[in-house]
């Protein structure tokens, strides 16, 4: 009995280790591109590892895209997002998981309705609403938009966070002379703490690597984000700056990366520590 179990976890890590090989290729060949020189990346019989490692791909990329002041542009952009979605999407979550009323079936609707529709069929509509109020092209405009697209994906993930707290925890710290205020503070924002993580982390990557809103909304250079700037290495007919693109990449992508790195140890810390105030 025990052959085909082991041959069968043997098989899994296997599968597992091909699986790892798959997604990590893509950034390898990033990360050894950014260092190549341009002979390298020009000669036809490419090796995956440089032969000499250098910095003239970050050196050139950041002086010619300004990538110090889009990256300040993107980070305020994604911090600003994610700290307006987490705050409405967190009470308008709570209540359309535990109120059943008619306005909650209208609002799962609208959520559900409003990710069927593409970026090309309200991006015109969207220009033409801020382009009055003075939002058109400004940072601010950029972030209202990033929180609209975002809330209804923020709602229904939250909204189930919510619905699988057992309500019998609320009703025990009512009955031990608990506050609603401090029940929803002291049981259900601990238990919450995996939820607005992963909220958090949508709302955050997806404001920071948008590229297409930016591109149609924000036309003054100083206000571009890195995306945008990202697109510079593309020529108009579609020569590339491989090597400038790919270390210009590696360092949009570092942020992403500590994002996740720092806030993916509270995932478990938050949902032992409600746990054990629950």
């Amino acid at each position: 009995m025990r052959r085909p179990v082991t041959l069968g976890r043997a098989l899994q890590y296997v599968a597992i280790a091909l699986f790892m090989v798959f997604l990590a290729f893509p950034l390898v060949f990033l990360f050894t591109t950014a260092f190549k020189t341009q002979a390298e990346l020009q000669s036809p019989d490419p090796q995956l590892l440089p032969a000499q490692w250098n910095l003239d791909n970050f050196a050139a990329a950041i002086e010619r895209a300004n990538l110090v002041q889009a990256a300040g542009n993107s980070l305020l952009v994604a911090v600003v997002t994610t700290l307006i979605v987490v705050v409405i999407s967190l009470p308008a979550a709570y209540a359309l998981a535990r109120f059943r009323t008619r306005l909650r079936k209208l609002a799962t609707g609208w959520i559900l309705l409003s990710q069927v529709f593409p970026f090309i069929l309200i991006i015109i509509p969207l220009y033409l609403m801020l382009q009055p109020i003075g939002l058109g092209n400004s940072l601010a405009g950029l972030v209202v938009v990033y929180v609209v697209w975002s809330l209804p994906f923020a709602l229904w993930m939250l909204q189930g966070y919510v619905a699988s707290i057992p309500v019998d925890l609320e009703e025990a710290g009512a009955m031990d002379g608990a506050p609603k205020w401090r029940v929803l503070i002291s049981i259900v924002l601990p238990l919450l703490a995996p939820g607005l993580v992963a909220t958090s982390l949508f709302a955050f990557i997806g404001a920071w690597n948008e590229f297409f809103f930016a591109l149609v909304l924000i036309k003054d250079e100083a206000l571009q984000t890195l995306p945008q700037r990202l697109a510079l290495f593309v020529g108009a007919e579609g020569q590339v700056q491989l090597g400038q693109l790919a270390a210009a990449s590696l360092l949009a992508a570092i942020p992403s990366l500590l994002f996740f790195a720092l806030i993916q140890r509270r995932l478990t810390s938050g949902l032992l520590s409600g746990a054990v105030k629950g």
